[in-house]
């Protein structure tokens, strides 16, 4: 069966009763080709994700294996399958239906993963958030997503109460919340919805290169499809393993590590609220670790505090987020002996697509493609460059790019492959090199940042009449934020000026993306016809 036969039949077999997801997606024609024939990512028609995750796991390791541990409690898999039950009777009793859309604004803990299962179990949307955004961020996922049911943690309220264009229903959970007793006489059992495996589960933000972020559309499948892919030929995982890692579980690099991952095959998995390098250090030595996920800055971070420390539980050592330098590579193997996995993946194919691990790693590569995967360079006419030359990545496989209600579809998706935004050369033995970013996106610290969206929170400001921001070359955060600033003729630059309009930004946007560098200078480089040259500022 052709797979746009196969895609309008599954279609046809939607629970979803709130049909906005599906009448967003792209038009088919502009989906990627999607390779749903591999040998590892086959599934039925009607497919729930969440029950994939417990039930079927619990068949597998049993009822009193250990899944999360976490600083609002640890919880075996039984455990865990009753709270989302409970979950999943609350959402149903508070009129949510199959299709509707539901945040999750926390950090990492047992409560923000048992909500996100509860929202996959009735059929819902779940739509992540990370603590740090502000109310400017927040609102335009709610616009975008059209969100209508909404769990905050106790303590990141103030941002959402700020957002003026919610509608929807606020449920208040976390330490500080009487949400644990409201749940706890419902019941303990809940019959999952019965999804089609291509309908919507997540829409998972990134942000956008112009600084409007785009929600992608991944489906009960794909989430399944990442476990049995990149971590099932890559990381190797077993149910003796014991999972963490930095990122949030709202970016899907995080939700992969450190949800999906391990809930697949009934490994154990460290949630942590604060995942700076020092803590994180303490969490691999006192669970004794054995998979961690973060990024470069990170792995390099804790190098300086390595001494003296028993690191023996370590066995994979995934980084992804950022570019790897090879010096990071090496620095880390020298001190633990272990090989960093490295790895790129997109928001918009949920994960991991080119890696490497074991004897195929080659230190400097990024890797080759994950099995289910196809990965060419190509150049602006698309036409496949020869190796060692440099072009635009392009990747397809059984995950790929679907924006919400977006025209910018149709810049990421090209003859059926996704471009991912990234300048990369392939040897002649298949691996794949990172050479930069094509756009104006700045990665810095495993996180994206638009350089317009931080442009427009400095132009808020009074003293502010134009403004430039680009990235600069770090080599402890891969790169930073820079701006360079013109002011209105009644302000003068000063240490003071510098650091207030750094802290501007704090306050309007989520603090990573602020400009830790910041110029001061007369004028911008401009076109004749007045178009900024960010190009020309970067070094």
């Amino acid at each position: 069966m052709k797979i746009t036969e196969r895609l309008k039949k599954l279609a046809s077999k939607s629970a979803h009763i709130d049909t906005f997801a599906k009448e967003n997606l792209p038009d088919l024609s502009l989906w990627p080709e999607l390779i749903l024939d591999h040998p590892t990512v086959i599934y039925p028609e009607q497919l729930n994700a969440c029950q994939e995750l417990l039930e079927k796991t619990i068949e597998k390791v049993g009822e009193s294996k250990l899944a999360l541990i976490a600083a609002d409690g640890n919880f075996t898999y039984s455990q865990l399958l009753k709270l989302v039950n409970q979950i999943s009777n609350f959402l149903i009793n508070e009129g949510v239906v199959a299709g509707n859309r539901v945040a999750i604004r926390s950090p990492n803990n047992a409560t923000s993963v048992a909500i996100w299962l509860a929202i996959l179990r009735v059929g819902a949307i779940a739509v992540t958030t990370i603590p740090l955004q502000r109310a400017i961020e927040l609102e335009k996922i709610v616009a975008i997503a059209k969100v209508q049911y909404a769990f905050i943690d106790s303590r990141f309220t103030e941002e959402w109460n700020l957002v003026t264009n919610y509608q929807g229903k606020t449920y208040v959970v976390g330490v500080e919340s009487d949400f644990n007793s409201k749940i706890s006489s419902l019941s303990t059992s809940f019959i999952p919805c019965n999804t089609a495996a291509d309908d919507v589960s997540i829409l998972a933000f990134t942000s956008g290169s112009t600084g409007l972020p785009k929600a992608t559309m991944h489906f009960h499948r794909d989430l399944l499809s990442i476990a049995d892919t990149f971590s099932k030929h890559i990381v190797k995982p077993t149910k003796d393993d014991v999972f963490c890692g930095s990122p949030p579980i709202a970016f899907t690099f995080g939700l992969g590590g450190l949800v999906i991952f391990p809930l697949r095959l009934g490994a154990t998995s460290v949630l942590l609220e604060n995942a700076a390098p020092p803590l994180l250090l303490e969490k691999i030595i006192e669970y004794k670790v054995t998979c961690l996920f973060t990024a470069p800055t990170a792995y390099r971070a804790m190098l300086p505090i390595l001494q003296g420390k028993n690191l023996s539980s370590l066995r994979r050592c995934i980084s992804a987020g950022e570019h790897l330098p090879l010096a990071t590579w090496n620095a880390w193997f020298e001190a633990t002996g272990n090989k960093l996995i490295d790895g790129i993946g997109a928001t918009e194919l949920l994960h991991i697509f080119i890696s490497a691990s074991d004897d195929q790693i080659v230190p400097g590569m990024t890797g080759k493609p994950v099995p289910g995967y196809q990965a060419k360079i190509v150049d602006e006419s698309f036409n496949e460059v020869p190796d060692g030359q440099s072009g635009f990545l392009a990747v397809k496989g059984p995950t790929g790019c679907r924006y919400l209600n977006d025209a910018r579809q149709k810049n990421y998706v090209k003859n059926g492959w996704n471009l991912t935004g990234d300048i990369y050369t392939k040897t002649s033995a298949g691996y794949f090199k990172y050479e930069s970013r094509a756009d104006d996106m700045i990665i810095s610290s495993g996180y994206n940042i638009a350089a317009p969206e931080v442009e427009n929170a400095l132009l808020l400001h009074k003293a502010v009449a134009e403004v430039a921001v680009v990235g600069t070359a770090d080599i402890e955060r891969g790169m930073v934020v820079t701006a360079y600033v013109v002011l209105r003729t009644e302000y003068s630059p000063s240490e003071d000026l510098r650091k207030e309009l750094q802290d501007h930004v704090k306050s309007k946007i989520a603090p990573y993306k602020y400009p830790r560098l910041l110029n001061f200078v007369e004028s911008l480089p401009k076109t004749t016809t007045g178009k900024l040259q960010r190009f020309r500022l970067k070094n």
